[in-house]
């Protein structure tokens, strides 16, 4: 089968920015998305990150499942050639990655298979990689084991804080691989195997010794440990992470690594200072 035949694409996703942007790289690739399958939010999202009947695409169908079980009729409704799922939670049954002719493939913001799961961003600072995953692989029915197409990174820059802040920079480098992805899946390739050395995983944050700032600790790691926990897109039940300031317990919702100005405080780590850009008061 020739790379340059058009597909039919249905994309898998809950996040109105990525399929924004990846229905017209899909386009320019020669490629017809015909529609969009997520699931419903939760009523307390935040209305610019999700997909709804004003927000989504013109020219798509734009499919709500009520659970994983659900998706592989909603599949098969639209017909694909290619799934491609980018931004979705729901572990899903090999049933729905069969449906369409050519297989699924997912983008997972992480060097597969280090930081397999479902926050690999949040663990990427949690372990200091300094530098962002980006991997293209073959879905199966297990979470981000599937074959390698492709894989690239870039690196965490000191003021990568919200998704907002890097996400373009991720977008950009992922799309970029997106031509040798498609020439992979043309030929049938089932993507190179992941090895199981260096694999770990990336599940939510639910250990104490994490939820607690600990002030003797470097800068830049107490800063990461913030930005890690906005990385978690509130998927934790716990508040997190908890700082004592001035004998009063607060949540650190900013932080940077050099003087802001405006209204930011300083604090002493263990090796030099921290700006507080904001709090919460518990």
């Amino acid at each position: 089968m020739a790379a340059t035949e058009s597909w039919r694409i249905a994309i898998v996703s809950m996040v109105l920015p990525v399929v924004e942007r990846l229905v017209p790289v899909l386009r320019d690739l020669g490629h017809e998305p015909v529609g969009v399958v997520t699931a419903r939010a939760e009523r307390d999202r935040p209305s610019d990150t999700m997909l709804g009947d004003r927000s989504v695409p013109a020219g798509l169908d734009l499919l709500f499942g009520k659970d994983r079980w659900s998706i592989e009729p909603l599949l098969r409704a639209l017909r694909p050639d290619l799934m491609v799922c980018w931004g979705f939670p729901w572990k899903l049954p090999q049933a729905a990655l069969d449906v369409a002719r050519l297989g699924s493939i997912n983008l997972h913001p992480a060097l597969l298979p280090r930081h397999r799961g479902p926050i690999p961003l949040a663990w990427a600072l949690r372990a200091g990689d300094g530098r962002f995953g980006i991997t293209w692989h073959r879905m199966d029915a297990e979470l981000d084991t599937g074959g390698l197409l492709a894989q690239t990174s870039i690196p965490i820059e000191d003021d990568d804080i919200e998704i907002t802040d890097f996400g373009p920079k991720l977008g950009a480098a992922a799309f970029g691989l997106l031509p040798r992805v498609f020439e992979r899946v043309a030929a049938g390739d089932p993507g190179d195997a992941q090895a199981e050395e260096g694999a770990s995983w990336a599940g939510h944050f639910e250990d104490d010794d994490y939820v607690r700032i600990d002030w003797s600790q470097p800068a830049r790691r107490i800063h990461d440990q913030v930005r890690a926990w906005n990385l978690t897109f509130g998927m934790s039940a716990l508040v997190a992470p908890v700082a004592e300031l001035d004998g009063e317990h607060v949540r650190l919702v900013r932080t940077s690594l050099r003087d802001p100005g405006e209204s930011a405080r300083r604090v002493e780590c263990g090796d030099g200072p921290l700006w507080l850009v904001e709090t919460e008061s518990l």
